[in-house]
């Protein structure tokens, strides 16, 4: 675990995603609601480097936010 120790990785999670045209992104600022493809308990989705490889909950606890992993995901070989 030593010689992994100082490798850095670049973690997202994925509340989910949309569609929309350019000139509707161009007009957005602050406060913009963005609608997603997404429901209230819809599973987000824990990337790793662009790769998803997992699926969870995000948990919030006072004025921070988490992300409870649920499922590891299989690699596409």
């Amino acid at each position: 675990m030593g010689a992994l120790a100082g490798v850095r990785v670049e973690l997202s999670v994925v509340l989910g995603s949309t569609m929309l045209p350019i000139r509707q992104v161009l007009k957005m600022g602050r406060g913009t609601m963005i609608p997603l493809d997404c429901g209230y308990d819809d599973p987000s989705e824990l990337h790793v480097n662009g790769v998803r490889v997992a699926l969870g909950r995000i948990q919030v606890s006072g004025d921070r936010l988490s992300f409870e992993l649920g499922e590891l995901l299989e690699r596409a070989r």
